[in-house]
């Protein structure tokens, strides 16, 4: 590698140290430009080593240091690729729905939540933390995790995906159409009782979007042991039908001949509904699959169940706080109506369809 530093001095003429570098040391030469030949002289002695401007190289050694030395000669600054940008080449990204990317001029940032053709150009709207959003000309000037980048438009895989993300919001928990700008009606005179507070807690993340537009209220009821009078001081009716949700309603329970109990009043018959599934507890019409589990645990007779489950899980299960916040655990694994049980989707279907039943 040679690089060249030129003086000139008062007699005008050129001067250039030379520094050849041989990768272990650096050898300094100097010349003299006395147009229109070259002459290479010893910066010692000033005898010229080029004459005529035949490049006759004899080392004469001047300087010698070591190449780990700070020199200002040592680097080439044509090493490199000037052409490229001091933040990189921008790279093309398609703009999917969720890519987060700021926009270098006004510096904009959210997530891209649709790209469409406006004004016969591309447009790609970004929404920030606070929900507003702002259209962009889609193409060049976005940084994506600080990397200049180019929005292109979403390949048909990526809109399949976002096609299918707005699907999947346009759907409540329970798989039902969600209704943009419905109120909730005011509450009916019609109900669902269900057995306890974790009962009513996961009919609410599930169905709860539901009820609220149909004017439905889930209200919670201490056990069943006296239903047939429950069925009595609610007194259904035209326009005041009501459904029940039993646990553990299997033959040969007390729970079945309760039941059976309430059916039996015939006055009220035709506006009640009593349905149940067969867990042990609600705990069970999750799948064991969002909990690891591939089937949940047998627990011995005599044993709490709710305890001996939280044991198998591995959580703390010594009062009755854990076992509460085991259930807020379990409850949190429900995202929607496909991580329950058909048994208990079932039920629950039928008792709302037939308390919204029009008279």
């Amino acid at each position: 590698m040679v690089s060249f530093e030129q003086r000139l001095g008062a007699d005008r003429l050129g001067r250039l140290d030379i520094v050849l570098n041989d990768g272990a040391q650096h050898r300094q030469l100097a010349f003299v430009d006395h147009a229109p030949h070259l002459h290479l002289v010893d910066p010692a002695s000033e005898r010229p080593i080029l004459v005529g401007g035949a490049l006759a190289l004899r080392y004469v050694e001047c300087q010698v240091y070591d190449a780990t030395v700070n020199d200002r000669y040592g680097s080439d600054v044509l090493s490199g690729d000037w052409r490229v940008p001091k933040g990189g080449r921008a790279r093309e990204v398609e703009a999917e729905i969720g890519l987060v990317v700021e926009d270098m001029e006004t510096g904009w940032c959210g997530a891209v939540v649709r790209v469409e053709k406006a004004g016969g150009m591309r447009v790609v709207h970004l929404e920030d933390r606070g929900g507003r959003s702002k259209g962009f000309p889609l193409g060049p000037g976005f940084l994506l995790d600080g990397a200049p980048v180019i929005l292109t438009r979403p390949t048909a895989v990526a809109r399949a995906a976002a096609e299918a993300a707005k699907v999947a919001a346009s759907r409540t928990a329970s798989g039902s159409r969600a209704l943009e700008g419905v109120r909730a009606r005011v509450a009916s005179g019609s109900r669902i009782f269900v057995e306890g507070k974790h009962d009513a807690e996961l009919v609410e993340k599930v169905w709860g979007d539901d009820l609220r537009i149909e004017g439905v209220v889930v209200e919670m009821l201490d056990g069943v042991d006296d239903l047939a009078a429950v069925v009595r001081d609610f007194a259904p009716g035209p326009g005041r039908r009501l459904g029940v949700l039993v646990d553990h309603l299997v033959p040969g329970t007390k729970e079945t001949k309760l039941v059976q109990e309430a059916r039996a009043l015939s006055r009220f018959a035709p506006y009640v509904r009593i349905l149940g599934h067969p867990y042990v507890d609600v705990w069970q019409s999750v799948r064991p699959e969002r909990l690891g589990f591939q089937s949940w645990p047998v627990i011995p007779r005599g044993q709490s169940w709710k305890h001996g489950i939280v044991a198998e899980l591995g959580w703390p299960h010594e009062s009755q706080t854990d076992i509460a916040h085991a259930w807020k655990r379990i409850l949190a694994t429900v995202r929607t109506y496909a991580d329950l049980e058909p048994t208990l989707l079932a039920s629950v279907e039928e008792l709302i369809d037939f308390v919204t039943t029009q008279e």
